[in-house]
């Protein structure tokens, strides 16, 4: 299982990103995708994935309503557009990917859940 994450960068507060991630060497529709993030000094989060099965998701309460994921299935890419950033989401944002994971919008995602782990991309929103 392989990831190529891409999409972070600087932007002001107010600002915009589209992070995405592309698998290889694994069936894409076959698992479930997401994105967990770390903060400098925190734990690392849960911020949204999306179940393989159904299409269901799960997206963290601090970014609701400035946050879609989403499945492109012919490119075998999961994106996460992100908007109305703000200078806590500075964080390196984590790609996983796991065949048995299920996302809903009632239960947090555990680190455990996903198996699979990109290698982060940093994302650093200015104020």
């Amino acid at each position: 299982v392989q990831f190529v994450e891409s999409g972070g960068g600087l932007v002001q507060a107010g600002g915009s990103l589209r992070l995405s991630c592309t698998a290889s060497e694994f069936t894409f529709d076959d698992y479930s995708m997401g994105w967990f993030r770390q903060a400098p000094g925190q734990e690392r989060e849960a911020v949204s994935c999306i179940t393989s099965t159904d299409g269901s998701t799960y997206t963290a309460d601090f970014v609701k309503g400035r946050l879609t994921i989403s499945n492109d299935s012919a490119n075998k890419t999961v994106h996460l557009q992100m908007n109305n950033l703000k200078p806590e989401d500075t964080a390196v944002y984590y790609c996983v990917a796991d065949p048995y994971a299920y996302c809903t919008s009632t239960f947090t995602p555990a680190l455990a859940d996903f198996d699979y782990w990109g290698q982060g991309t940093q994302v650093t929103v200015s104020s």
